[in-house]
């Protein structure tokens, strides 16, 4: 594996999904979930992953794979970069979106956004990670009476002054910044 090169935020593609609350998962009010397809070399060492993301001040570092049932982050934004193997994630709830991802692809959620890992493969691995301020997140289960509790500290989460794979001028500055 080598360092991780992200891809040029300009020509990055980027999939935004605004899904409304379901099944117990509140999602965000404002602010979409982001896609990042081969947002870094899909054979980029865990450790490059893991320093891309502090160069761009998001800490609270993680890597393992994604939680198998419906869960949220009231209070916290979340990037999830795949760095091995593939999987198949329900995000924004149980009547949300299916999405395929595979090594290189980065995934933005804020906070309230539902997720989780449907299938993957043996190997599956993501680095996680949390803006400044936000990096120990409270884990939810849907749950429909939790979602109604925590609307408010979802919507006052603070957006981050960096995007954790692209830095000051990335989506996700241009996405949340005008949401």
């Amino acid at each position: 594996m080598k360092d991780a090169v992200p891809v040029p935020a300009a020509s990055a593609k980027v999939e935004r999904l605004f899904i409304k609350p379901n099944g117990g998962v509140p999602n965000h009010p404002r602010l979409p979930a982001l896609l990042y397809p081969g947002a870094v070399d899909r054979d980029a060492r865990l450790e490059a992953v893991k320093a891309l993301c502090v160069s761009n001040g998001w800490s609270g570092l993680w890597d393992w794979t994604v939680f198998d049932f419906h869960h949220f982050h009231p209070a916290s934004h979340e990037a999830l970069i795949v760095v091995a193997g593939h999987a198949t994630l329900d995000l924004g709830g149980p009547d949300g979106a299916t999405r395929e991802v595979t090594a290189g692809d980065a995934l933005i959620l804020p906070a309230g956004f539902g997720h989780r890992r449907a299938e993957g493969s043996g190997d599956f691995r993501v680095v996680g990670a949390y803006p400044k301020g936000q990096e120990s997140p409270e884990v939810l289960r849907a749950d429909v009476e939790a979602a109604k509790a925590v609307k408010t500290s979802i919507a006052a989460t603070p957006i981050p002054n960096r995007d954790p794979v692209f830095g000051r001028d990335g989506p996700l500055i241009a996405v949340w910044g005008a949401a």
